[in-house]
């Protein structure tokens, strides 16, 4: 008998069928991995089973019983809970009343706080975490604040924790931590249903894997009978496409971009560097090493920012955005949703943000060319949405991503600055957004791109700039590339 099996789950949203008669089960006690690409259905599947979401059709056995999960309440009852991807915290408040939120424990009327801390120290040590429980959780690194949000879901005596993509916001050091985590939690029996997006922690943590493609079953699997290349065929419905890197086998052109001498105290001191027209330059470095900080002054959103930035030869005032527009520049930021999108706007509005100076008369937008520009470059991107009048809140990552490109192609920019192109994204998104960035270094643009995984720099990049400390310490060729090389520059290790 299945400890918990899913029986044609179906599931619609205004526009979407999100799932369409899901089924499949899992073993009691296993890390089982949620796969597909974005859209698939799979955060949309542990929502109904933490009791977010109700099912149009369908339901969910536990223990070969059928169980009602009309609300978080309900699942954690059953002992069911859910860690979600964007963590859901009082940022606030600390670290022992969120672990406590809902049912603080009380004395005369009052919260006992001496009461509330022992809670939070249990609760905490059960993890093996050494967190003070009186920190404020807006304090915390996203690791530490994800290792809390996990310790409240096993405090209420949850037997299966949902997991969505734990670590697309981790740091490699938290996420080895995480891969311990995981490890202590199955050595308690407790259940994992791991949703994520990168194949190698899937491979390593997981036992069984489901694939899910346009809200359908597809497959389920035990680990050591599938592989990579399997488990992708079956997400997309296809081989995957190799990226041909085009751009590389063309020399480039003349600089477009001239940083000199670009500090900003505290964050980075003394950065030099250009990008030619048809190249693509990376950034790599440890987390806090200064690369975002670097983008963010050349498109002017550093105030305190000096030194020089020229576009095409022509110099950019330093602190305004709107001067590094006017010349040529974007910048594609690391959080797309509070930073890159409106999402209360539509998917034409957002691909249009940026070139309303162009489509605007006597203060009036031309809706007409609104709309064309914005359905052009959605084709172009292969925007998958039921149209462009969508909220961008609902659609998937890979999507929310291709649209705030979508939004600097519109307005012509001639100089791309990329962070973490497709973080949270699948693997065939990816590799759609590594062929729209290589199509656009071949159009002549010049584009310089922050990531934190090294072979996609390595695959995207014709050099990569190494940053530490907020100095750039190393510039290393194509020739010279491998990801030991890199690590070592980046941690200061050896010549």
């Amino acid at each position: 008998m299945a400890f918990l099996e899913f029986r044609g789950i179906s599931k619609r949203f205004p526009g979407v069928l999100a799932l369409d008669g899901v089924s499949f089960s899992v073993e009691q006690g296993s890390c089982h991995a949620l796969i597909g690409e974005n859209g698939a259905g799979k955060s949309t599947l542990g929502r109904i089973l933490a009791g977010i979401h109700s099912p149009d059709e369908g339901g969910i056995l536990l223990e070969g019983r059928p169980v009602r999960l009309e609300s978080p309440l309900q699942a954690r009852e059953h002992g069911i809970a859910m860690v979600h991807q964007e963590l859901a915290f009082c940022p606030n408040l600390t670290v022992a009343e969120n672990l406590s939120l809902g049912s603080p424990p009380s004395r005369l009327g009052w919260v006992d706080r001496g009461a509330l801390r022992e809670r939070a120290r249990a609760m905490l040590a059960e993890m093996e975490a050494d967190i003070d429980p009186d920190a404020i959780v807006g304090t915390l690194s996203t690791g530490r604040e994800q290792v809390v949000q996990i310790a409240a879901a096993v405090g209420t005596g949850a037997r299966v924790l949902v997991m969505d993509e734990p670590t697309s916001s981790l740091s490699a050091g938290e996420t080895r931590e995480l891969y311990r985590l995981v490890a202590r939690l199955r050595q308690r029996g407790i259940t994992l249903i791991y949703v994520s997006h990168r194949m190698e922690e899937l491979f390593d943590l997981c036992d069984t894997v489901t694939v899910l493609r346009d809200g359908r079953h597809v497959a389920t699997e035990r680990i050591a009978s599938t592989n990579p290349h399997r488990v992708v065929t079956q997400m997309i419905g296809r081989e995957l496409e190799a990226s041909g890197a085009g751009h590389g086998s063309r020399p480039p052109g003349a600089e477009r971009l001239r940083v000199e001498g670009l500090s900003s105290r505290g964050r980075f001191e003394g950065i030099s560097f250009g990008v030619r027209a048809g190249e693509i330059v990376g950034i790599a470095g440890l987390v806090g090493a200064g690369r975002s900080e670097v983008l963010q002054a050349v498109f002017g959103l550093d105030p305190c920012a000096r030194g020089r930035v020229a576009v095409d030869g022509r110099e950019v005032p330093p602190g305004s955005v709107s001067a590094a527009m006017g010349a040529g520049l974007g910048l594609l930021p690391e959080d797309r949703k509070r930073e890159g999108l409106v999402l209360t706007m539509n998917c034409r509005e957002n691909i249009s943000l940026a070139a309303l100076p162009s489509i605007t008369h006597a203060g009036w937008i031309d809706r007409g060319r609104e709309r064309s520009l914005a359905s052009g470059h959605a084709t172009r991107l292969r925007v998958k949405a039921p149209s462009l009048e969508s909220p961008a809140a609902g659609l998937s990552g890979g999507n929310q991503q291709k649209v705030a490109l979508a939004k600097w192609l519109a307005c012509s920019c001639e100089v791309l600055l990329v962070d973490e192109p497709t973080r949270g994204v699948d693997v065939g998104a990816k590799a759609e957004i590594h062929r729209l960035l290589d199509e656009l270094a071949c159009e002549g643009k010049a584009l310089l791109v922050v990531s934190s995984e090294l072979p996609e720099l390595l695959a995207l990049c014709d050099r990569i700039l190494v940053m530490r400390a907020g100095r750039l310490v190393a510039e290393i060729p194509r020739s010279g590339y491998s990801e030991a090389a890199l690590m070592r520059a980046m941690a200061g290790v050896g010549g």
